[in-house]
């Protein structure tokens, strides 16, 4: 069927979004070499009283799978940190709407599946992952690139295609509810979101308080006792390394590339300007081409020098981590030492590829080297140097820190003692007639006038980091017209708002935008009835599946 796909204009990527509830995590290799990967659980249960075959079940994992790859052109099994639990989840969820849009008699036709298919295949983000230029992938070529290395056929695209489309009508269906909104509503809302309002502030913050707080020895230790944990170091290690940067053979790379401008040429030719989406001119587009590829030949020049010091560093007897700093003196290299650093944070001499961290704390006096471990900018071998646990620091070595923690601490009281304080007294003084300025410039405090603004305002740049945004919108928007706010407390100390006024709604902007808002409120809405219907029907229909709540203690082999 999948060979009758015709030629369709429209990219209908949306209709594949259709499963929203589901996050997308999976583990496991088709081939089941993973985690959990030996074909699926022993015990597949039943959802809403209909059995779950392995063949629907491995049906499933291939779709999920797919939907992940088209999403972000990698596998799930190539992610790191995902549990058995967590895939099966997703196959089930999956499932469960499936059946749903099956017993529903939602059905899907021929060309319809045939038509998504063609736009899914047209998609310029996978013609340009597989290197086609405005062309439409080839079924042949993506079973045989794509599918067949996962143990996929055309089948399995097939089936996530129609499925996905059934999926779709069933989100429809069960978020219709959440989609009937009046017109009348949907202006009501567009307002809500939209009035702006015009608005001054008063900041309490702590630095105009620091050089009011005395410092004691006493006061300096009761705090450092009664914060003993923030100060806890975690382990940490520090290592010895020598570093290859790429910027030591870019010359080497440049002869090495003979046929380097042909390339760029090539490159250039198949992809334009969106080779290099950053790109100026043509000019600039293959200027930026040939550094990349010059760049690439330079990194695997830098690893194959990396690898040719390691064998000899490791092969060195006995295995000692000053092996690293003796070959490295033969050779004329820098060996470099890490200040102490923790799994968190890296270290704080360079940005750390993927996987230097691990390397590191995997590092032993038995197991004393490890690399090349590559990155962008350098490859990297590396040698254990110490270990340190994690530790209270002693108050003699922090104190410094500990003694500007205690101010800024101390401060953010006083500023938000002051600030609680004053609203008291510009309460009154408005009641009384005085206007909002007048009262905090008797007080000495600095009035801001912010930029108007509304609930759906990205961004006010008076604020900077004396305020979240969203308090400082929702404190406005709670405050009555002609009135200031109560006191609101920050992490810097705290706030004010005097609310000025409600300025007139902009109905040619209303006009123009409220087709657009109407209907990605609708969506909003019926997404939103859908996640509710899923959640209540799910959890009684998949109570007799692996991932139901009493299966939790054990979800499956």
């Amino acid at each position: 069927m999948i060979g009758t796909i015709r030629k369709h204009s429209k990219w209908l990527w949306s209709i594949i979004i259709a499963a929203t509830i589901i996050t997308f995590i999976f583990w496991m290799n088709p081939g089941g070499q993973n985690a959990g990967g030996g074909g699926g659980p022993e015990n597949l249960g039943s959802i809403d009283g209909r059995k779950v075959t392995l063949a629907d079940f491995l049906t499933a994992r291939n779709e999920v799978n797919l939907y992940y790859w088209f999403h972000t052109f990698q596998w799930l099994d190539r992610e790191p940190n995902i549990s058995e639990r967590d895939w099966q989840m997703q196959i089930y969820q999956r499932l469960f709407q499936i059946y749903e849009g099956e017993k529903l008699g939602i059905h899907v036709g021929d060309d319809a599946v045939a038509t998504t298919a063609r736009e899914i295949l047209s998609s310029p983000a996978l013609e340009r992952k597989l290197g086609y230029n405005g062309e439409s992938i080839p079924l042949a070529v993506f079973v045989r690139n794509i599918l067949q290395p996962k143990g996929m056929t055309a089948g399995d695209f097939e089936n996530y295609v129609r499925h996905g489309l059934i999926i779709d009508q069933l989100r429809q269906a069960m978020g219709l509810t959440g989609a009937l909104i009046t017109p009348q509503e949907i202006a009501a809302m567009y307002q809500h979101d939209n009035q702006e309002r015009s608005a001054q502030i008063i900041f309490f913050s702590a630095s105009n308080y620091l050089s009011s707080v005395p410092v004691s020895p006493a006061a300096v230790g009761q705090f450092y006792t009664n914060y003993l944990a923030k100060y806890r170091l975690p382990d940490r290690v520090a290592v010895s390394y020598v570093a290859f940067p790429v910027t030591n053979f870019t010359t080497e790379a440049e002869h090495t590339l003979t046929n380097l401008n042909d390339q760029v040429e090539s490159i250039y030719d198949q992809f334009g300007t969106n080779a290099v989406p950053d790109a100026k001119s043509p000019e600039d587009a293959k200027a930026k081409i040939r550094d990349l590829l010059v760049r690439q030949q330079a990194l695997v020049d830098a690893r194959q020098r990396a690898d040719d010091f390691a064998s000899t560093v490791f092969n060195m007897e006995p295995v000692r981590p000053e092996n690293l700093a003796t070959i490295a003196k033969q050779k004329g290299l820098t060996v470099h030492v890490t200040a102490p650093f923790s799994k968190e944070y890296g270290p704080e001499e360079f940005t750390p590829p993927p996987g230097f961290i691990n390397a590191a704390f995997g590092l032993t006096t038995n197991e004393p080297l490890a690399g090349p471990i590559v990155g962008r900018d350098a490859v990297y071998v590396i040698a254990f140097g110490k270990q340190l646990p994690s530790e209270i620091p002693p108050l003699s070595r922090i104190r410094d820190q500990v003694t500007h923690d205690y101010q800024l601490h101390e401060a953010t009281l006083k500023a938000q003692e002051a600030g609680t304080n004053f609203v008291v007294k510009l309460h009154i003084g408005l009641v009384t007639g005085k206007s909002f300025s007048a009262i905090c410039s008797s007080a000495g405090l600095h009035v801001e006038t912010l930029s108007p603004f509304s609930l759906s305002t990205a961004d006010l740049p008076e604020l900077g980091d004396r305020a979240p945004l969203n308090m400082v919108k929702a404190v406005t928007f709670q405050t009555k017209i002609g009135h200031a706010s109560e006191f609101e407390q920050t992490d810097d100390g705290g706030f004010i708002v005097y609310v000025k006024s409600e300025l007139p709604l902009d109905t040619d902007a209303m006009n123009a935008n409220l087709p657009r808002f109407a209907a990605s409120f609708r969506e909003q809405r019926e997404n939103g009835a859908f996640i509710n219907w899923f959640e209540r029907t799910g959890s009684a229909v998949m109570r007799n599946t692996p991932i139901a709540p009493e299966n939790s203690a054990n979800p499956g082999p």
